[in-house]
């Protein structure tokens, strides 16, 4: 696209390909979440929104994407590719950032639908992201977060290289809940091992991030 030149954007590792999705993969994306995201007795999420009746759920989720280009500006942006495995939709894998440019961190979040998970793909999809802010927008800092028994999400940042930054307390669906903050920095990162990573399309739009 020549105009929202982040739509260009790819970035690939050995099994998945990043990229904004189309209209066509949206509704992919709405359908996949509302065929399960994580058990009925669990919630993931601070928001609830996977508590949503259908058709609620699909289209709030849809309108969400949309709202993350339609409200970009380089000082506040959020960058949600969706994730593709040999060109089927698993989900989706965001970056965000306020003030990039001077804070050089960002912020991580993610999901995938239910038949995918337990196959490593959250885990390659966050070291893509990773990679997308380290080396592509030369970020020193990671932030991560999940609450305490969302153990697939705190096992990907500790696999990755995370340490655990402090608890809060949240509500979720109304209660209490602690939540685990996880902060990875570039010096850290550098040191570790790290899957192979290819982008394409950024440099046309580094001024989009703030650079």
């Amino acid at each position: 696209m020549l105009h929202w030149p982040i739509y260009n954007i790819r970035v690939r590792t050995r099994r998945l390909e990043l990229r904004l999705p189309s209209l066509e993969l949206l509704d992919q994306l709405a359908t996949l979440a509302a065929e399960g995201i994580h058990p009925r007795e669990s919630m993931p999420f601070s928001t609830p929104w996977t508590d949503r009746p259908s058709p609620q759920r699909e289209r709030e989720a849809v309108q969400w994407h949309l709202l993350q280009v339609a409200n970009w500006r380089p000082l506040a942006w959020s960058f949600n590719p969706v994730a593709l495995a040999d060109g089927h939709l698993v989900g989706t894998q965001g970056i965000s950032a306020d003030r990039f440019a001077v804070t050089r961190s960002f912020i991580t979040g993610s999901w995938l639908g239910q038949a995918h998970q337990g196959q490593g793909l959250g885990r390659e999809m966050r070291a893509a992201v990773l990679h997308f802010g380290f080396v592509g927008l030369g970020a020193q800092l990671a932030n991560s977060g999940a609450f305490w028994d969302n153990s697939a999400s705190i096992a990907t940042s500790r696999s990755l290289g995370y340490e655990e930054n402090g608890v809060t307390v949240l509500e979720r669906r109304g209660r209490p809940a602690e939540h685990i903050s996880f902060r990875l920095t570039r010096e850290r990162w550098e040191q570790l091992d790290r899957p192979e990573v290819e982008m394409e399309g950024l440099d046309g739009c580094l001024d989009l991030f703030g650079l």
